[in-house]
């Protein structure tokens, strides 16, 4: 891959439903040059599909937070499966280093975001816990 599909990989992603004409004039490359490429990619597999977003894919909660957690033993897989039933868990990302979990975590008040901390703090093999506040997001380009 070169600096032209990584520009392409980022327009794609940003708009995924842009046109042919509206990505080669961002690119500044012809049409046909798009075309090739998409389909270049898509056939090498770099490009695995395209999905849609939708308004509830986009809307993030107003109190969000990531939860770092320490895991006793080998409880990790059932930890993992208690926080996939919680509403307020955004994701779950297995990790390396001193934390074994982060937990993204998303909520309308600040008293439900502690309610939520408090619950997974209470999870039978959660030795221990960091919370940092999301105060801001800024989407990353590439270009």
């Amino acid at each position: 891959m070169d600096e032209l599909d990584q520009a392409l990989l980022s327009a794609l992603k940003r708009d995924g439903r842009a046109s042919l004409s509206e990505l080669a004039a961002d690119l500044k490359v012809t049409r046909t040059t798009v075309r090739a490429r998409m389909s270049r990619l898509r056939q090498s597999g770099e490009i695995a599909g395209f999905t849609v977003l939708t308004r509830n894919d986009v809307a993030t909660s107003p109190v969000r937070g990531l939860m770092m957690l320490e895991i006793e033993g080998r409880g990790t897989d059932k930890i993992i499966q208690r926080l996939s039933g919680m509403a307020q868990v955004v994701g779950i990302h297995t990790t390396n280093g001193t934390w074994d979990l982060i937990v993204e975590i998303g909520t309308e008040t600040l008293e439900t975001l502690d309610d939520a901390l408090f619950a997974i703090r209470r999870l039978e093999g959660v030795t221990r816990s960091e919370t940092n506040l999301l105060l801001s997001t800024r989407r990353a380009t590439r270009r």
